[in-house]
């Protein structure tokens, strides 16, 4: 019987992903429509709802909570899955790595305390619920995050741009590999816990990997050159969105990784995109080295 998931947040990027590996797995997929559709109504006869809405920085205080009650409320009345993309907020500088399950949320920054009460609340609330929890993302199209508005922006002229020390581990997850997850985790939902925490190991690389891993993909010099966060300093006054991203700065300059023991167990048999190909997805087409396109290997089975 073809099973139902309600997107929320369907025009994002883990939203959009999850929409594409959902309906390629034979589910009816519902994109929801925040302004014109009412949440109770478009969830009736929906097994899961993946919860995507990502505000902006700015407006987590504000409108976070509310968010995630209203979700936390439909789902009691229906009885669905929540499945919501955790990120690594809630853990803070001074956790030891790596980062998994049984880590203390320590953050004790506004936006990692904001994370760390709306999963709180889904716990307490007695909703079956998946935190999927995963590093950075790569995406397969430019969609505002950190690695294409930054970090690629300049690869057309051999540069690369790294927010932090090069020299540390940072955690980063392939979107199509986390929806893929997403997926078999909703067809097994019965058999997890209640509230299932799982944090997904992804890739842990440094930023002199990536740049040597991009000067692969690409068959040309890359530069690596570290960020400036003097614009972001100054912009600081006047730019909500500013002072958010420089009390996220830590990230990138504290190592980590993420524990994926209890993923593992899981999800034994979980075989992720090798990163040079997962890479290769991340980046315009133009700039790949005369090789098989990314997509082109996927069909091909390589």
């Amino acid at each position: 019987m073809t099973q139902t998931v309600l997107v929320l947040g369907a025009s994002g990027r883990f939203g959009r992903n999850a929409a594409e590996a959902f309906g390629r797995a034979g589910w009816t997929v519902r994109s929801f429509d925040r302004k014109r559709e009412d949440l109770d109504i478009a969830a009736r006869d929906a097994e899961v709802i993946v919860n995507a809405w990502n505000p902006p920085y700015p407006d987590w205080a504000a409108t976070v909570p509310g968010l995630h009650a209203r979700v936390i409320k439909t789902a009691q009345a229906t009885k669905a899955t929540v499945i919501i993309p955790g990120n690594v907020y809630v853990f803070g500088p001074d956790t030891p790595a790596p980062w998994g399950p049984d880590s203390p949320h320590a953050a004790t920054n506004p936006l990692g305390r904001i994370r760390i009460d709306m999963e709180a609340a889904y716990r307490a609330s007695g909703v079956r619920t998946i935190l999927l929890r995963a590093g950075d993302f790569l995406d397969t199209c430019a969609s505002g995050n950190w690695f294409d508005q930054v970090m690629i922006k300049r690869l057309a002229k051999g540069r690369f741009i790294y927010p932090g020390d090069p020299d540390i581990a940072h955690a980063w997850a392939y979107l199509p590999d986390l929806a893929r997850v997403t997926v078999t985790l909703s067809q097994q939902r019965e058999t997890l816990p209640v509230f299932c925490d799982l944090t997904y190991p992804g890739y842990t690389l440094t930023g002199r990997q990536i740049a040597a891993a991009l000067e692969q993909v690409t068959g040309r010099r890359i530069t690596l050159k570290r960020m400036n966060w003097l614009p972001l300093h100054l912009a600081r006054p006047v730019w909500p969105m500013a002072r958010s991203l420089l009390e996220m700065r830590y990230l990138w300059n504290t190592p980590h990784s993420l524990d994926g023991a209890a993923f593992a167990k899981v999800l034994p048999t979980f075989v992720p995109t090798p990163f040079e190909q997962a890479l290769a997805s991340a980046i315009p087409a133009e700039l790949l080295a005369d090789q098989v396109h990314p997509d082109q290997a996927v069909a091909a089975g390589l």
